[in-house]
């Protein structure tokens, strides 16, 4: 438990960084330009890539960070580009998500199995429960008439999204970048 709370609290402590704001703009930035190329089948269902930029804020400032991010950045994708009616389920949704992909990827090594379980946990609270609630609530469909579909869909990006950010912060951990980004941060504190 103390550990716990000296995440979030180390996680709190970025927000006084300068370089945390700036470099989750950026993030920020790139993550609403891969909105653009969103995959959407029906409804229900969509496929992102957005996703990625956003578990690096979440890999490299933690909790407390990703939550706020995580709000933020919804908001601000409804406001460049509104698909539907605005439903604040979605903003916590996405809150929530920072949170738990921080608290599970901060201040740890990256690998494929932490990946792995943040994707799993993720997608279990966040995107088949509460998403298919949000849905249910929303559309006036049935909680169990959605979820099968939004389960499929889920359990098969699973892999594919651990993969994929599993790849990429791999590739840029070995050309320094996020090395760089962290020692950033590191010189900002002293």
């Amino acid at each position: 438990m103390r550990k716990l709370a000296t995440l979030f609290s180390d996680s709190y402590h970025e927000f006084k960084q300068v370089r945390t704001v700036t470099t989750s703009a950026m993030f920020a930035a790139i993550s609403v330009v891969l909105g653009y190329f969103t995959i959407v089948i029906g409804d229900y269902i969509k496929i992102g890539f957005s996703t990625i930029p956003s578990q690096f804020v979440y890999y490299l400032f933690g909790p407390v960070v990703g939550g706020a991010f995580g709000g933020a950045l919804d908001i601000l994708k409804y406001i460049i580009k509104p698909t539907g009616a605005f439903f604040p389920g979605w903003t916590l949704g996405a809150i929530l998500a920072g949170v738990l992909y921080g608290t599970i990827l901060y201040k740890r090594p990256i690998n494929f199995w932490r990946i792995l379980i943040a994707e799993l946990v993720v997608s279990l609270v966040c995107n088949m429960l509460l998403g298919t609630l949000w849905l249910s609530i929303m559309y006036g469909k049935g909680f169990m008439v959605l979820f099968p579909m939004r389960a499929f869909k889920n359990m098969i990006m699973w892999p594919i999204n651990s993969m994929l950010f599993y790849t990429i912060s791999k590739a840029l951990e070995s050309t320094g970048i996020l090395r760089i980004i962290k020692n950033f941060r590191m010189v900002q504190a002293r």
